[in-house]
């Protein structure tokens, strides 16, 4: 009776997780194994493929001056997002960390650009930094900062005004992981450190950042690899130019499975089989710098 009652139960939790196993499995595996077979092979979709075995991968690293070119954006875009977001969320999050309406509503006000689409949202950002009509400009001119319209998607720049747009989207995020991560520290060591003549820059630096640490950590691990991500907000404020100034990996992997520019594929016929293997190569180095990036903290963990 015992092995029927649990046959029965387990019957029972594997049909209520069938439905989203096999979503999963059509959504996210079989897409996965389609690019993986078509790594080592030259196919567009309309002819036959050629396996052609690691020549995808030769041509990435050797003949393809655009991947190198977007490899070298996409860490200029991560590393410029989470210098400035990651700082700017965690003083917003001291600040705001007040229980009273007004710190509520502003907490509100600064979340808010997190629920936008973030295409609406960057079409927004590019009508406001057009070149000749943007209200950016518009402001700086009548303010005299600027004596003649700034070229803000189509200039130098480019890839700083992407960076900021996208801060402006993510920052409200983590703005509420520093603030959960704040109101997880007990009141209790607050109040020790007060009795012992900690001033308020001391609590910061010896109470706080360090009790932060695990949330940190996590925080900043999920901050690398949501930047090594982003790639729609690119897509419609610049489409990857000037030149090929914004255009990053992940852009740059989609340019290849859906080319709508020959400046970013060099054709403009479909690359599926390259494009699979620039995938994976783009998925291999968020990897390795993941694991790099946790094996680093764990060492400082133990130093500390």
């Amino acid at each position: 009776m015992r092995l029927k009652s649990k046959a029965s139960n387990y019957l029972q939790i594997y049909l209520m997780l069938f439905p989203s196993l096999l979503i999963f499995a059509v959504l996210s595996v079989y897409p996965i194994m389609w690019a993986l077979k078509y790594v080592f092979y030259e196919y567009n979709g309309y002819t036959n493929p050629k396996f052609v075995g690691l020549d995808n991968f030769i041509r990435a690293f050797t003949r393809d001056p655009l991947f190198i070119n977007a490899l070298k954006n996409t860490f200029i875009y991560v590393g410029g997002k989470i210098v400035i977001i990651l700082p700017l969320a965690f003083i917003l999050a001291i600040f705001l960390n007040k229980k009273t309406k007004i710190h509520g509503a502003l907490q509100a006000l600064i979340f808010s650009p997190t629920i936008i689409s973030s295409a609406v949202m960057s079409l927004v950002f590019y009508l406001m930094l057009n070149a000749y009509n943007g209200e950016v400009n518009r402001l700086l001119l009548k303010l005299g900062l600027v004596d003649s319209p700034v070229n803000w998607l189509g200039s130098k720049y480019a890839m700083l005004s992407t960076v900021i747009v996208s801060v402006w989207a993510g920052l409200g995020n983590y703005m509420v992981y520093f603030l959960a991560g704040l109101q997880s520290i007990p009141d209790e060591i607050y109040e020790s450190g007060a009795i012992d003549g900690v001033n308020s820059f001391q609590k910061l630096i010896y109470i706080t950042i360090p009790m932060l640490g695990p949330m940190l950590k996590v925080i900043l691990m999920l901050a690398l690899i949501t930047a090594f991500q982003d790639m729609s907000n690119i897509l419609v404020l610049t489409g990857g130019g000037p030149f090929g100034k914004t255009n990053v990996m992940s852009l740059y992997v989609y340019s290849l499975y859906f080319p709508v520019n020959a400046s970013d594929t060099a054709t403009f016929m479909p690359q599926y089989g390259y494009g699979a293997a620039v995938s994976v190569i783009s998925a291999c180095i968020v990897g390795f710098i993941t694991v790099i990036y946790l094996k680093i903290s764990n060492k400082l963990d133990d130093i500390y």
